[in-house]
């Protein structure tokens, strides 16, 4: 038997806007997937929860302004971690000016507040 699709999801620092990745976590496990969602961290405490759950994605959430500097972070340590293949994507409040640049960094895709439930599904789910 195939395991489910692995997802830490977090708020990125001290975000307190927790609405948006809570319905998300919640979609992405009523999909088939297995949803950590642990809360508001930083990116090494984000890293190592990747590490400790075996996670195969890591969704970042965040609407306070810190994804340019955050979002890489979190993906140049799980490089340093050599977590090469946990593939991350982010949603929140974000400028469409930035979502290339998040990409050159390594985030996978970056979804904005009216992307459909079932975009951000297919696209998380399409890492399996």
């Amino acid at each position: 038997m195939e395991r489910a699709l692995r997802v830490v999801m977090a708020k990125l620092g001290l975000d307190i806007h927790w609405r948006g990745v809570y319905l998300v976590s919640q979609f992405l496990k009523d999909s088939g997937m297995e949803v950590i969602y642990i809360g508001n961290k930083f990116p090494e405490q984000i890293v190592e929860a990747a590490m400790e759950e075996d996670a195969d994605v890591v969704g970042l959430s965040t609407l306070v302004g810190n994804h340019l500097t955050l979002g890489p972070r979190v993906v140049n340590l799980l490089k340093e971690k050599g977590l090469d293949n946990v593939t991350v994507f982010m949603g929140g409040v974000i400028p469409p000016t930035h979502i290339p640049l998040l990409k050159e960094k390594g985030i996978h895709e970056v979804y904005g507040p009216d992307t459909p439930m079932s975009v951000i599904i297919k696209g998380v789910g399409s890492v399996a």
